[in-house]
């Protein structure tokens, strides 16, 4: 059978199934738009595509690929850039990679984003680079003790529990957690306390996202949210942009409203700000930590996630029920 790879993986996910399957590569290392990803699989009688987040993948792109296609493997946890009721229309199965170590990796980031923000890492790494540092001084680039605070986790999946490992099984901070499913299991088990999301966000000092991007979690945080919010609090986002309302949370960061922003994603993504052409840039704020989609960026995690991409496509092609079907 025919698989189409829209651009490089890690070795051991391709090598997996040219054992088995014709593989076409898209070896260029960029995003096809949806007339290119149309032209690259049209005709072609592609039975599987393995596909990235930053491919759309809609009803026009699954209408070139013909009757033939099976089966569309995400490369990422996330699976909001495909049209599953269109796919499931059409009998398309939709899987994604989700493992330990992608929620190990992932979480390792998300704490690593909280212990800098907190402590002004990155800002003080800024003063000293630019020759500003001229002794010790007490009152210099004053930062948050991280024990005694409270974090709030929004969604409580994979990724969430590995967070309350170290934020609550390390460094014994208070955690708080609202999910649309409360796991009583995991609270008797951790210490974590559910709460709901008014009061997570009324009484949190860190507030860190892990939940899928829907058109029910779209703008979760918004204008309403941060006023809930301690004007001290800190915001961690390595879930998906638009989670956040990004001209919301600069309006607040500006003001003054709300203490610090860490983010993996971006609202308007691969741009660093929706509107170029306002005064509100994330950039120019030293309360702002950005990294660029790398939360899951180990060699580790990566492998896994090729891997997965890859079995999950064998195991429909060969008639089996994949261990993850996006839903």
């Amino acid at each position: 059978m025919k698989i189409f790879i829209t651009r490089p993986i890690p070795k051991i996910g391709i090598d997996m199934l040219k054992k088995k399957h014709t593989v076409t590569l898209q070896q260029e290392r960029r995003n096809l738009s949806k007339k290119e990803m149309i032209a690259k699989v049209k005709d072609k009688k592609y039975d599987a595509i393995l596909c990235l987040l930053t491919n759309k993948i809609d009803a026009d792109v699954m209408d070139a690929a013909g009757p033939q296609l099976k089966v569309l493997s995400n490369y990422a946890v996330g699976f909001d850039n495909i049209d599953l009721e269109g796919a499931k229309k059409k009998k398309i199965a939709v899987t994604n990679t989700p493992s330990e170590e992608i929620s190990i990796s992932v979480a390792e980031h998300t704490f690593t984003l909280m212990l800098a923000l907190s402590r002004r890492i990155v800002e003080a790494d800024r003063f000293a680079r630019a020759g500003k540092y001229m002794g010790w001084d007490p009152d210099l680039l004053i930062g948050q003790d991280f024990y005694d605070k409270t974090v709030g986790l929004l969604g409580m999946g994979r990724i969430g529990k590995e967070v309350v490992k170290r934020a609550r099984l390390g460094f014994g901070a208070t955690v708080l957690y609202y999910d649309l499913h409360r796991d009583l299991a995991f609270e008797s088990e951790s210490g974590v306390k559910y709460a709901t999301q008014e009061k997570l966000l009324k009484q949190s000092d860190i507030v860190s996202l892990h939940v899928p991007l829907l058109p029910s979690t779209r703008h979760l945080i918004s204008t309403k949210a941060l006023r809930l919010m301690k004007k001290t609090a800190l915001l961690i986002n390595t879930a998906r942009g638009p989670i956040v309302d990004e001209k919301a949370v600069l309006k607040a960061l500006y003001a003054k409203k709300l203490g610090g922003y860490a983010l993996d994603v971006f609202e308007c993504e691969p741009e660093i700000d929706c509107d170029p052409t306002d005064q509100y840039e994330l950039k120019k704020l030293d309360s702002v930590i950005m990294t660029p989609h790398i939360a899951s960026a180990t060699r580790r995690s990566r492998d896994a996630m090729a891997r997965l991409a890859a079995q999950n496509i064998l195991d429909v092609l060969s008639g089996k029920t994949p261990a993850h079907i996006a839903k």
